[in-house]
């Protein structure tokens, strides 16, 4: 009987830790300056078979899970269940630095054209929003947004991407209503 009543008390106690760790992770996101107050809903449905596969942070809003990260990559696949494996991955500190990764999983939002998944990289729930603001339609590139306007991330298939396709896609970011100013540019190798 101490046994069972010891769980139960452990299991309350971890609940309410992890209660507290997703408000107080709510609490400092909103207090983050919003790059976009409009953000708009996605436009473009988007085939996620030809979105798969390997991508390149050309650039990103500053985040704290991404903090002093460079040669930033994401790669996305099918799994047999039905959900998006997601790998995003990192060089610690330059490119040459440590290499982190990150493993998580996504489902798309039904009635989304796909262009809206729910990410999870901890456990059985979906809470972070990915929104496929924008891509070309050879899917070389791709404006990557969320709900509040504070996180942002355009993804290129190349590593390094011509002057001329930086140019265009702060532009078509620019139009989507978000500050270009806030956007800071990944360093890859």
């Amino acid at each position: 009987m101490k046994i069972g009543r010891s769980w139960a008390y452990g299991a309350a106690a971890l609940a309410l830790i992890g209660g507290i760790a997703a408000l107080a992770a709510c609490a400092s996101n909103g207090a983050r300056k919003s790059g976009n107050d409009n953000v708009p809903e996605p436009s473009k449905a988007v085939d996620l078979d030809r979105y798969l596969g390997h991508w390149h942070e050309f650039a990103r809003y500053e985040n704290r899970f991404e903090r002093n990260c460079e040669a930033v990559t994401a790669n996305y696949a099918r799994r047999e269940d039905g959900l998006v494996s997601v790998v995003n991955a990192c060089r610690q500190g330059g490119v040459n630095g440590p290499y982190r990764s990150a493993e998580g999983r996504a489902k798309i939002v039904p009635g989304s054209n796909g262009t809206k998944l729910k990410v999870s990289f901890f456990g059985p729930f979906y809470v972070g929003d990915y929104w496929i603001l924008d891509h070309a339609d050879d899917y070389t590139w791709s404006i990557v947004g969320e709900p509040s306007g504070r996180y942002l991330w355009i993804l290129t298939r190349e590593a390094k991407p011509s002057a001329e396709l930086r140019r265009a896609l702060i532009e078509r970011t620019r139009a989507l209503g978000y500050d270009v100013t806030m956007l800071r540019e990944t360093q890859q190798g």
